[in-house]
């Protein structure tokens, strides 16, 4: 679960609704606020059980650096973003396809810069893989090849197993609430992270969890696409293992950057040098498309 570290809004940041034919989604938009908007935009996914709110501590950075407008948005079930009781809706492909939707509406025409951090990586190579998405670069933060491993699978694992069986305020109070506590995490923090955590649709956070845990390896087909790629993932990253992501990266054909002393949430822990890795990334990309 990613805890972002504040929740006020930083300037040029606000929350808005993207409508699609789709369906709508809650998002953030970041526009820049001290240059002139002339990088394409960017469509930002979060992982499973987070939000639109992991991404609010690098909104403005990559705004500023003169995209458009960069949108983090909850995919459908999450957070502020409603969901039908319908498993089919949620995976990895249907997921995909709505962020399709979302980034034909953010881009108005134009290419789209696709990032997906861990469950999110999952979805937005499927926007990809799915080809009706101007898609300006792929980028994979803290995601990998196919199913989770490692503590986080153990924990997908026992969150799944007991929501059946003793229901999601017992699993709040008896394990999520402690552990957050014991880190330290601040009244106001952890009290979003309830309201984020009890907003989810069942159903949608029951098939996330098992499509998590149950993905395919689709490296081999996402690295025919033909598409900028960057494989990101912090030092001590405790989802997919990091020397996974730097293998995937090789297999991909990708640039790969390791966000010194960052876990898995390095728009979170590391919020600058993840940024600055982003608007290198991307302005290189738009550079490639320019002289192509």
């Amino acid at each position: 679960m990613s805890t972002p570290r504040f929740l006020t809004l930083p300037p040029g940041v606000k929350p808005i609704r993207i409508e699609t034919p789709a369906g709508w989604f809650a998002a953030l938009e970041a526009l820049p606020v001290t240059r002139v908007a002339e990088r394409w935009p960017a469509l930002l996914v979060p992982g499973y059980t987070g939000s639109k709110e992991d991404f609010i501590a690098v909104l403005q950075s990559l705004a500023d650096a003169g995209r458009r407008r960069v949108i983090a948005i909850d995919m459908r079930g999450q957070y502020e973003t409603p969901g039908p009781d319908d498993p089919a809706a949620y995976t990895c492909a249907a997921l995909g396809a709505d962020v399709a939707a979302v980034a034909a509406v953010v881009g108005e025409g134009e290419p789209v810069h696709l990032l997906g951090h861990s469950f999110g990586g999952l979805v937005v190579r499927e926007t990809v893989l799915g080809g009706a998405t101007k898609a300006a670069s792929l980028t994979l933060m803290s995601s990998g090849p196919g199913a989770i491993v490692g503590p986080r699978e153990q924990a997908a694992r026992s969150l799944l197993s007991l929501v059946p069986e003793v229901g999601l305020e017992r699993i709040w109070e008896n394990h999520l609430e402690p552990e957050a506590v014991a880190q330290g995490v601040p009244d106001e923090i952890l009290a979003f992270l309830r309201k984020r955590m009890f907003a989810n649709n069942l159903v949608g956070m029951q098939t996330m969890g098992e499509q998590v845990l149950n993905a395919p390896d689709r490296v081999d087909d996402l690295a025919e696409a033909d598409v900028p790629k960057l494989v990101l993932y912090g030092e001590h990253d405790d989802g997919w293992p990091p020397g996974l992501q730097a293998e995937m990266a090789t297999r991909l054909g990708a640039e790969c950057v390791v966000v010194p002393g960052a876990l898995h949430s390095p728009a979170v822990e590391a919020p600058e040098t993840t940024a600055a890795a982003l608007t290198r990334f991307w302005n290189a990309a738009e550079h490639r498309f320019v002289q192509a």
